[in-house]
């Protein structure tokens, strides 16, 4: 039960946060920091429970190391059914960390209703642990959608000069996404339903009635292209750019950190497991999408001027890499994937934070107004440095390993693609490098007499350097813990002889 509690003290945090307001300012923000460390730690036991129950599903054993079902609307098959495994506690634990991150970054930036804001923080951290862990797909939908209305309002209320233009963009494109999704949730039950004579909305006993012929690919289309406007992928990512750089830092932090993840998260879990003959029919496709994503998000990248806009196009190259990894299918293309997820979540995370100190310090997010503040800011300098190289794919980093692992299964299945893809890891370390001497580097333009990184932005970048490192150097344990999940998804997908088993390059 270790999984409803967290979501529950997320839930209860931000509530707390919200009525503490006309006390103190100060209040919710200790609150909500005190709700993440809390959380944190009743995860850390879970890191070494192992698998305490076995699911059969077509044939193959799913272990899975909490397991929780109770009715809810039994009448149509709708059940309260959350389940974590090693997967869904790595990217648990990425939310609730980059949760603290996204309050320590926020702690000076918003002055004005600051409990609102918490509270706008702790529910969208508490609807992402139920994406994560939710195995009904209506308990699913629904927490797809608690997410997201927090983050319009953070977005909407705190952000930038253009901000209600972002916030509507961003909410249009995530409900007809959602819209497509929720149709197809339908239709797939409705069809099992038919096939099996269960009306049930539970993930085991779709997965082991797979829908195939036209009606399963029309229906893999909505969860596909609901999940691409999330992750974002090429053509879908419009509505990003826009709204990072109108977002506060903290919630750009989650929007990159967490929130792109639920996008890469559903096409492993779902949209390939419930569908492996319409997906199969799909991947060259997916993969090409995913290519072209790389090097135009690159390209783009290449061509700001505004901070934000350059990691947000940067966002959009990086998670090009997610979706050809997981449309390749491969076990170790699938591993790149889950890592670069994770190193993607910390290392962008940590770029967004720098840019909203240095927008909060200088009032400007244009790079063409900033010079040499190495010489005014060197800990920012050197912690920017570190970032932009991990972000850029430097061995030792965890970045590296998911795009080598990515790179490398990806190309036993298509070549072609794959050495597409590695152009734009070229013109990423063109777009890094440039904006890392622009902003750092050269001639100071101007006296400024600006502070450089403090105690708390230090508390919340020195973990995230750690963790990039270790990611970098040791990746093991990480492998370890998601590698048998992502083994029991490519059995059961590969089950049939005909399905993926057959693809060459």
């Amino acid at each position: 039960m270790m999984m409803v509690c967290v979501m529950l003290l997320l839930f209860f945090g931000g509530v707390l946060a919200w009525l503490t307001q006309a006390w103190h300012k100060d209040y919710p923000r200790w609150i909500s920091l005190a709700t993440c460390l809390i959380a944190g730690l009743l995860l850390i036991p879970l890191f070494s429970a192992g698998p305490q129950q076995q699911v059969m599903v077509a044939g193959t054993a799913t272990g899975w190391i909490e397991l929780v079902q109770a009715p809810w609307i039994p009448r149509f098959g709708i059940s309260i059914l959350l389940g974590l495994d090693g997967l869904s506690l790595l990217m648990v634990a990425l939310t609730i960390f980059l949760g603290f991150v996204a309050v320590l970054s926020s702690w000076n930036e918003i002055s004005a209703n600051t409990g609102f804001f918490q509270f706008n923080l702790m529910w969208t951290l508490a609807g992402v642990v139920g994406v994560f862990t939710s195995l009904d797909l209506f308990l699913f939908f629904v927490f797809w959608e608690v997410m997201l209305i927090p983050m319009y309002f953070l977005i909407a209320i705190w952000g930038h000069e253009r901000k209600s233009y972002a916030a509507m963009k961003f909410f249009l494109f995530t409900q007809v996404s959602s819209l497509l999704m929720i149709i197809s949730i339908i239709g797939l039950v409705l069809a099992n339903s038919i096939d099996s004579g269960i009306l049930s909305f539970s993930y085991f006993d779709l997965l082991a009635h797979p829908v195939g012929g036209q009606l399963g690919w029309y229906l893999m289309l909505g969860f596909f292209i609901a999940f691409m406007v999330k992750l974002p992928g090429f053509p879908f990512h419009s509505w990003l750019p826009d709204a990072h750089t109108q977002a506060p830092t903290a919630a750009s932090v989650l929007l990159a950190g967490i929130l792109l993840k639920t996008g890469a998260y559903g096409l492993i879990r779902f949209t390939v497991p419930l569908f492996p003959e319409a997906s199969l029919a799909l991947a060259d496709t997916a993969m090409l999408l995913g290519a072209i994503g790389i090097v135009y998000g690159a390209m783009m990248a290449f061509a700001q001027t505004d901070f934000k806009r350059l990691v947000a196009y940067s966002s959009v190259s990086h998670m090009g890499f997610v979706l050809l990894g997981v449309y390749a299918w491969t076990e170790l293309s699938i591993q790149g994937s889950v890592m670069q997820m994770v190193a993607h979540g910390i290392s962008t995370a940590a770029l967004f934070m720098i840019a909203g100190a240095l927008q909060q310090r200088l009032h400007t997010r244009d790079m063409r107004e900033m010079s040499g503040l190495w010489k005014t800011m060197p800990r920012m300098g050197a912690i920017a440095m570190f970032f932009i190289v991990a972000s850029l794919g430097m061995p030792g980093l965890g970045n590296f390993v998911g795009e080598f692992l990515i790179l490398m299964g990806a190309f036993t299945v298509h070549a072609g693609i794959t050495i597409f893809a590695t152009l734009g890891l070229i013109t990423g370390a063109i777009y890094a490098l440039i904006a890392m001497q622009q902003v750092f580097h050269g001639p100071i333009k101007g006296a400024r007499g600006l502070n450089d990184f403090n105690g708390r932005e230090l508390t919340a970048m020195v973990p995230m350097m750690m963790a990039l490192l270790c990611l970098g150097v040791y990746p093991q344990p990480i492998m370890d813990m998601v590698n048998p999940v992502l083994e029991s998804l490519h059995l059961v997908t590969t089950a049939e002889p005909s399905l993926w088993t057959g693809r060459t390059p």
